[in-house]
């Protein structure tokens, strides 16, 4: 089968959807794969690497979707300005699309896919199962992003991190609060922890106590705890405990000089868990990382893709954070597309089997039809 690789034009988008690694064993399963000459650029890979590795490098980008069965991409397709087209126009009737589409979001992008009969798999909606697990990108870049977003509070900080003890005084340690013990959230506590600041965390969900503990971090913990939903997100809290976990929240924030925010809930705005009042008791030169601007953020004061200060305090609403080290953040997704191609062509044949749990939960359109929240009919 052919497989097309296009440039990411999204903005700010620095990842590619395979790497000469991963090219070099689609080849070897019997693919055919092309790539848009400059598409590894923002991930420092070179086309002389993917010809190397089996890929053919073209620069016609009509001819590239024209001739793919399969399309493999980082984002979902966007209007594409220098050319005049949509890249959903551009993806042939009948062919296959697997990439990060955000399909609960952008039911308009959905809706074109399914006009043009296009078999379109999201991989945002990959089921955190063990058999999935070697498939599952959110994971993957939500490693990624806790791990820069640490980075990113430390640079910013008008202080250091760690204890130092020198003939000129002692240095106490950084205070960071980490608001959300998913996968960014445990990452984030990892990365701080290692540059030596003090970490306490806190997360609805009681079963992530241990985990939290485990990296050297203090769990916060309400004396109501929310349980899991089946995908292991934390369920929505009720009016009442909302405004506990509020109160909580607001005293440890003001103690902190670091603030990462992670907590998301799939398919609804990110729950407003810091306030203004909060970010006004926080002493002067803080920082707060906002991993859930996209969805529209954690914190009141966050702006979606900029970065502000509000009494002193540095506010980070930067989306995309894995595009930032787009190196390592390619090599990662790259392999997490691959092993999902595998298992939806094995033998290097298109197998869309229905019953499969990860075949089934990331497939959006299918024959014409808009599938999610639907049974296949």
């Amino acid at each position: 089968m052919k497989i097309a690789i296009p440039k990411e034009i999204e903005p700010g988008e620095g990842r590619v959807a395979a790497t000469p690694e991963t090219v070099k064993k689609m080849v070897a399963a019997g693919f055919a794969v092309t790539l848009e000459a400059g598409a590894g650029e923002g991930s420092a890979l070179a086309d002389s690497e993917f010809e190397t590795a089996g890929t053919k490098v073209v620069s016609n980008l009509s001819s590239l979707y024209a001739e793919a069965e399969i399309v493999l991409k980082v984002r979902g397709p966007i209007y594409n300005e220098k050319i005049d087209r949509h890249e959903a126009d551009l993806l042939r009737e009948g062919s296959i699309l697997i990439g990060l589409l955000q399909a609960k979001t952008n039911p308009y992008l959905v809706s074109e896919l399914a006009k043009r009969k296009v078999t379109a798999f999201s991989l945002d909606l990959v089921p955190r199962i063990a058999r999935a697990q070697k498939m599952d990108i959110l994971t993957s870049q939500s490693n990624i992003a806790g791990y820069k977003a640490a980075i990113m509070a430390a640079e910013r900080l008008k202080r250091m991190m760690p204890l130092m003890m020198t003939a000129a005084g002692t240095i106490t340690p950084a205070k960071v609060l980490i608001l959300g013990a998913g996968v960014a959230g445990l990452q984030a506590i990892a990365t701080t922890k290692r540059l030596g600041a003090v970490v306490e965390a806190f997360d609805t969900r009681s079963v992530v106590k241990e985990q939290v503990e485990s990296l050297g971090a203090k769990f916060l913990a309400l004396e109501i705890a929310a349980e899991e939903t089946k995908g292991g997100y934390a369920q929505a809290l009720s009016e009442k405990i909302e405004r506990k976990e509020r109160e909580l929240i607001t005293q440890h924030v003001r103690e902190a000089d670091i603030v990462i925010t992670t907590a998301l809930i799939p398919g609804k705005p990110a729950p407003l868990l810091i306030t203004e009042e909060a970010v006004r008791g926080m002493s002067e030169g803080s920082v707060i990382i906002d991993l859930a601007a996209e969805q529209g953020g954690n914190c009141a004061l966050t702006k979606k893709g900029r970065e502000v200060v509000k009494y002193g305090v540095t506010v980070v609403g930067l989306v995309n954070l894995p595009s930032l080290v787009a190196t390592d953040a390619s090599r990662l997704y790259a392999r997490n597309l691959m092993n999902f191609l595998f298992e939806l062509c094995p033998k290097g044949q298109l197998q869309i089997n229905l019953q499969d749990e990860v075949i089934r939960q990331t497939l959006v359109t299918y024959e014409g039809k808009v599938l999610i929240g639907k049974e296949p009919g």
